[in-house]
């Protein structure tokens, strides 16, 4: 029904402006870092943005104390199987981080200010590094199921044609104008990433490629596909770079990797169709492996020697 429609549809959501324009004030990204502060006495300086099937994450934490999303003030409601929809806050491996199980996306009806409005409330509350996780679609060829894939560059597909999340006017108290995006993905992290997982004498590689956002919620045709990878792109999926964008924007230093959780298909001949259910299967089967080289990493990542905010 008309009503039942409305109840399920998410803030913001159908509001044509909305997907265009910031509709947040600098007042309001600080009213929720201090309401949260006022909330725990914990003050993370990593941030975890867990993607589908990857929230299990949480469960390592240590001295946890969580915030469903619907408690907080300003945030925008998860709602995607396979994102539970809490802030965590505490310690993995001794180190005091805040971590998203489930983040928000364009697809749910939510302007991309919306969708990365967490990011510039970690930055407020002194995080100084932001890590995001997803589960994408492999395009390389050499990638298979369970692969994971680090994040050296992205393509913002959407971007190109002006859904930016920056849209609108700037703020300098979190960035400039024109951000640079050339250098998004911290090199150094990436090579620390490198050396933990050899150390792990893991089995599978851990590849090095450009993620791809495409607007979802459906999943690529062949013809898609087959441009997504001449264009340069390894994996595409349907979040990470609004908030790569925002936090690069307020000076955060981002470490970013994608979990291959299903081959795109590039052949019109095949009879395999992409579905959420196998996204989260593959998420699942390949999250113990994760939540260690996640937690590795963490316990590796020192705060910069200085801040660019």
């Amino acid at each position: 029904s008309g009503a039942e429609e409305s109840r399920q549809k998410p803030s913001g959501a159908g509001h044509h402006e909305g997907a265009m324009e910031n509709e947040y004030k600098y007042e309001d990204y600080k009213k929720t870092a201090e309401w949260l502060l006022s909330l725990t006495e914990h003050r993370p300086q990593i941030a975890v943005i867990c993607g589908s099937g990857l929230g299990g994450l949480a469960n390592k934490v240590t001295q946890l104390q969580a915030f469903d999303y619907s408690e907080i003030p300003n945030f925008p409601q998860s709602t995607v199987p396979g994102h539970e929809g809490r802030l965590v806050f505490g310690y993995l491996n001794d180190k005091c981080c805040v971590i998203m199980q489930g983040r928000f996306h364009m697809y749910e009806g939510y302007a991309l200010s919306k969708v990365a409005f967490p990011v510039r409330v970690f930055q407020l509350m002194n995080v100084h590094t932001l890590i995001v996780t997803n589960a994408a679609g492999g395009l390389n060829p050499e990638y298979e199921v369970g692969h994971i894939m680090l994040i050296r560059d992205h393509i913002n597909l959407a971007g190109l044609s002006g859904q930016n999340p920056l849209r609108g006017p700037n703020d300098r108290r979190f960035g400039e104008r024109f951000p640079p995006m050339s250098d998004a993905y911290d090199r150094i992290l990436r090579e620390k990433a490198h050396g933990i997982w050899k150390k792990m004498d893991q089995q599978r590689p851990l590849h090095e490629g450009t993620y791809v956002m495409v607007g979802g919620p459906s999943f690529e045709t062949i013809a898609e596909c087959r441009f997504l990878q001449k264009i340069g792109a390894d994996a595409v999926g349907m979040s990470t770079v609004p908030e790569v964008i925002v936090a690069r924007h307020c000076g955060l230093r981002v470490f970013g990797f994608s979990l291959i959780t299903n081959k795109s298909i590039l052949d019109y001949e095949t009879h395999e169709t992409a579905n959420h259910e196998e996204v989260l299967m593959a998420g699942q089967e390949a999250a113990k492996k994760l939540e260690e080289f996640v937690c590795i990493l963490v316990k590796n990542i020192h705060p910069p020697s200085e801040k660019t905010f």
